[in-house]
C-alpha cells in the first residue's frame, strides 16, 4: 500500500480572457456614426449630445463628428452631487 496521502483537488486555476473595456476614440478624434467610443461596465462615462448608449453601457456616435469628453455634475439618488464625465460628438 501506498504511504502517501491523496492529494486535495485544485480549485480556481480556470482563466478567463479580458474584456478590452476602456476609450477607444480619445478626445479631439474623428467619429464616424455607430462607432464604439467607449466600452465600459455600469454608467462610469454618460452619453451626450451625438452619442447614445446601448444595452451593455457602450457608448456608440450617432453621427459623423470629433469627440469631446467634458465633466459635468450630476445629482444621485440620495442627493448627493458628483462630478461624471460625459461623451459628445460635435
Amino acid at each position: 500500500m501506498s504511504h502517501v496521502k491523496a492529494g486535495g483537488t485544485a480549485k480556481n486555476v480556470h482563466d478567463s480572457p479580458g474584456q478590452r473595456l476602456g476609450v477607444k476614440i480619445f478626445g479631439g478624434q474623428k467619429v464616424k456614426t455607430g462607432q464604439v467610443i467607449v466600452r465600459q461596465v455600469g454608467m462610469t462615462k454618460r452619453p451626450g449630445t451625438g452619442t447614445m448608449m446601448s444595452r451593455n453601457f457602450t457608448i456608440h456616435a450617432k453621427k459623423d463628428g470629433i469627440v469631446k469628453f467634458n465633466s459635468r455634475k450630476i445629482r444621485l439618488f440620495s442627493g448627493k452631487s458628483v462630478r461624471r464625465t460625459e461623451v459628445s460628438v460635435e
